[in-house]
């Protein structure tokens, strides 16, 4: 499994609004960025947000109703948050992870420093391969 986790450092807007808070969050991530000028992405996870009760996933085809586009293009990007680790499907639902944006953080950054503790120990083996190890 590959898993992307990116994060960029924005400038956060100097008068916030709700979408000009919501924008930058998820373009600290990422999301909404590139191809996607109609911030499908983000608009998967508003409505995610804003369903009731929050632990209860969605499914594809209602995501796509309320958004008024195709479930194939949902599903393209419901493909790429779910590679991120923002969102995650089960049982044909899809699931904000952490069922909050804050737990979705906080999960994002256990996946990072387990990515970070991973890398070190590899670098470590390497450095002493080459013989760069440090007292």
């Amino acid at each position: 499994m590959i898993r992307q986790i990116v994060i960029r450092q924005v400038d956060r807007p100097m008068a916030p609004g709700e979408d000009e808070e919501i924008h930058w969050f998820f373009h600290s991530f990422g999301i909404g960025e590139g191809r996607d000028t109609d911030r499908v992405a983000t608009q998967v996870i508003v409505a995610l947000l804003e369903h009731r009760p929050i632990d209860e996933g969605l499914p594809v085809e209602r995501i796509a109703a309320e958004l008024n586009i195709t479930p194939s293009r949902v599903n393209h990007h419901i493909r790429n948050l779910i590679d991120a680790g923002i969102l995650y499907r089960h049982r044909k639902l899809i699931y904000l992870r952490g069922s909050t944006l804050r737990a979705m953080v906080q999960e994002l950054r256990k996946d990072a420093l387990r990515m970070f503790d991973d890398l070190e120990n590899v670098a470590d083996m390497i450095d002493r391969e080459y013989g760069r190890q440090r007292e």
